[in-house]
Formats: structure tokens, C-alpha cells, sequence
């Protein structure tokens, strides 16, 4: 019985050992030197403080900024621990509602703007934590920063246009601004009044 049974343990402590000790530690070092910023989180700082992640997307409620996606993430969304959509689809009395609510929002918010509302302006993304928006969802919102600033929507669209993040490997996926780096430059380049 003994010589059909030591033989499977040892392999299943061999490959535990391999597939649960060795190789995550291999991975662990190998992104540690490589790709240290991404390994841990790709953080942002100010100073010695981090502020934020470029991966995940921030609540940021006041006019002097731009605002980004709707999320779904939790009860009150922007819940890292409780990343996701809301899985409504589109015929769900629950979603019409809460489009509709946004898009009165954004009109409220910004009474400038007159054009058509960008759809991830209204849209939740599928983890609910997207830290990117549109170039065109940016500048619906240039006129109210602008104002809240003491700045022109000129100034603004510039420095959309110099955020703007092109496609990855310049053909996967789609512009973008990472709206956490957009807000830090606003407090930089025009100082909240």
C-alpha cells in the first residue's frame, strides 16, 4: 500500500513546493526588478505621499475638477474591494434610470456644455474603477474647470490634448486621459481660487 501512496505525496510536495514557493517567488523577483513601478500598484506620489494609482479611478466631486466615469463598485462606487459593474442590461428599468440621472446630472453640472454627451460620461466601465475618460469626455467638461479655475477652455483643451494617451502599441484600444494625472496638473498649472 505504502509504495503506491509515497509516491503521489512525493509529488505532491515536490510540485507544491515548485508551483507554491519557487515560482511565485521567481515572478515576484523577476517583476521586482524589471517592472518595479507596475509590481507595486503603479502609485502615484506627491512629495513622499501616495495620492493615488494609475490603474484605479478616484471620486473627485468638486466643479474646479474633472470628473470621471460613473462607477458601480460599491454602495456609493469607487470601492476597490468591491470592483465591478452593474450587470444591468440594457432593457433594465434600473439602468434607463440611472442614465437618465446622469445625464441630468452632467446638464446640471455643466450648463455650458451643449453638444452630445459622450457615452462614458453616463456609463459605468466593467470593474466600475476605470481611471481613464475619452478626450471628447474631458472637454464636454472644459468649460465648467475652466470657469472654476479663472482659466479659458483654451487653456483646458491643451491640457487635455497633453494628457491625451494614444492607443496601446498604437493600434489596441482607444485615446485616453487618465483623470487623476489630469487633476494633478490642473492643481498645478491653475491653483484652485
Amino acid at each position: 500500500m505504502w509504495e503506491q501512496i509515497l509516491p503521489g505525496l512525493r509529488i505532491k510536495l515536490f510540485m507544491t513546493l515548485v508551483l507554491g514557493v519557487v515560482y511565485p517567488l521567481a515572478m515576484t523577483g523577476i517583476s521586482q526588478a524589471l517592472f518595479h513601478r507596475q509590481a507595486n500598484g503603479s502609485l502615484i506620489k506627491v512629495g513622499d505621499k501616495v495620492i493615488g494609482s494609475d490603474l484605479i479611478g478616484q471620486l473627485f466631486t468638486k466643479p474646479q475638477y474633472f470628473l470621471p466615469r460613473p462607477s458601480a463598485a460599491g454602495k456609493d462606487g469607487y470601492d476597490a474591494t468591491a470592483s465591478g459593474g452593474s450587470n444591468y442590461g440594457p432593457t433594465n428599468q434600473k439602468l434607463i434610470d440611472r442614465v437618465k440621472a446622469s445625464v441630468d446630472q452632467f446638464r446640471k453640472d455643466n450648463p455650458d456644455y451643449q453638444g452630445p454627451i459622450p457615452a462614458d460620461l453616463v456609463t459605468t466601465s466593467a470593474s466600475g474603477l476605470d481611471p481613464h475618460l475619452s478626450p471628447d469626455s474631458a472637454k464636454a467638461q472644459s468649460p465648467r474647470v475652466a470657469k472654476a479655475r479663472g482659466a479659458t477652455v483654451d487653456q483646458m483643451q491643451r491640457l487635455i490634448a497633453q494628457f491625451t494617451e494614444g492607443p496601446d502599441l498604437g493600434f489596441l484600444g482607444e485615446p485616453r486621459v487618465n483623470v487623476l494625472r489630469l487633476n494633478l496638473a490642473l492643481d498645478q498649472q491653475f491653483p484652485r481660487k
